[in-house]
């Protein structure tokens, strides 16, 4: 009985004093790879607290070919959007600087005149008033003094690989409060406009200023739709590309055979809230 006794002391002695014990170990073990981690972490980021930053968010570097007499040895990067495959559209945001929106602005005043308009078989200056009302001027690069154009002009072509030679010149347009352009096509259809040397195969639209409301450039077939025959210019529906200055718009008005007019690249102005220029570079499909 007495050595059962002495037995049972011991081991419950034991018990008291293996649990704290076990207790203060977990927690030297915890605070070391605490500490541990933090010194590490420190030594990775040079001793500033901060996390390193993710591989993929450093520079890559390319392995670049051999570019041709009339190629680049440099990466060209100019991010857009695809806003839509029917008809095909892209969005350039950023694609020019404020400053430069400001020069062509500039440019352009002096020599803004009532817009013109291509008359259909049919049409005549009488029946198609109203039509379109904003005032504009036509300007090619090797007529802009300050060179902001070339600039421009050459940054279209990186992005829409058509060589500079088959744009036209720019046309800068002012579009006043209250004024439109109602909805057309920028390809000439043979059979409304007669025989042409060449066609208009994408249009590139350079936003100058900022729009809180209205001046908005809008597709409303976009994706085939609304072309039941029951759209109306008011009910102001389909893909709609608000203003803002320094970002630009590509579209084609000719599907990738270079020759037939996609029937949903049609497009419009709508009314303007506030006086907006834009800037609008036509490429062609002739021959050099």
């Amino acid at each position: 009985m007495k050595g059962k006794m002495v037995k049972g002391n011991w081991s419950f002695r034991m018990n008291k004093f293996t649990f704290p014990y076990v207790f203060l170990l977990c927690i030297f073990f915890f605070l070391a790879g605490f500490f541990g981690s933090t010194l590490f972490s420190q030594s990775q980021d040079g001793g500033h607290g901060l996390r390193p930053r993710p591989r993929f968010l450093e520079s890559t570097e390319y392995n670049l070919m051999t570019a041709g007499d009339s190629g680049d040895d440099s990466i060209t990067s100019i991010p857009f959007q695809v806003l839509s495959w029917k008809p095909r559209a892209l969005y350039f945001p950023n694609f020019a600087t404020a400053e430069q929106c400001e020069g062509i602005v500039d440019v352009a005043k002096a020599g803004l005149k009532p817009s013109s308009l291509a008359l259909r078989k049919g049409e005549n200056e009488e029946n198609t008033k109203g039509v379109r009302t904003s005032s504009g001027v036509f300007v090619s690069a090797s007529e802009d003094k300050t060179g902001i154009l070339a600039v421009i002009e050459e940054k279209i072509a990186r992005a829409t690989m058509i060589p500079r030679a088959h744009g036209e010149a720019f046309n800068i347009l002012r579009y006043e409060i209250g004024q439109r352009y109602n909805s057309h096509y920028d390809a000439f259809n043979p059979s409304e406009y007669g025989p042409q040397k060449s066609q208009r195969m994408a249009s590139f639209l350079l936003y100058l200023t900022d729009v809180e409301e209205g001046g908005e450039t809008m597709f409303p077939f976009e994706n085939g739709l609304n072309m039941d025959g029951s759209y109306e210019y008011e009910d102001c529906i389909g893909l709609k590309i608000r203003p803002r200055r320094g970002d630009g718009l590509l579209f084609y008005s000719l599907f990738p055979n270079g020759s037939t007019i996609d029937p949903v690249s049609i497009f419009l102005i709508l009314i303007v809230m506030i006086i907006v220029y834009l800037s609008g570079s036509l490429s062609r499909n002739a021959d050099e």
